[in-house]
């Protein structure tokens, strides 16, 4: 099992307590502005599945590195 420090963020996944390694930029269209991006971060493990999960949905927008993400202003 994976203990990470808790300033260290975790990937998303449901029961996952990896380290995150990926930013999974998404935003609902239905209820969210165009230029609005909500987060869930992903270990490498879970990229994939999560990518998946909301690109069928039509939510994803971007998946950057963790250590590239840089937050759109006013976020």
């Amino acid at each position: 099992m994976i203990n990470p420090d808790p300033e260290t963020p975790i990937c998303s996944a449901k029961g996952c307590r990896a380290p995150a390694e990926w930013v999974l930029a998404w935003n609902n269209p239905k209820i969210h502005t165009p230029e609005r991006r909500k987060t869930w971060l992903a270990c490498e493990e879970h990229r994939e599945h999560l990518a998946q999960f909301l690109g069928v949905r039509g939510f994803l927008k971007d998946v950057v590195r963790f250590e590239e993400w840089e937050a759109p202003e006013g976020a």
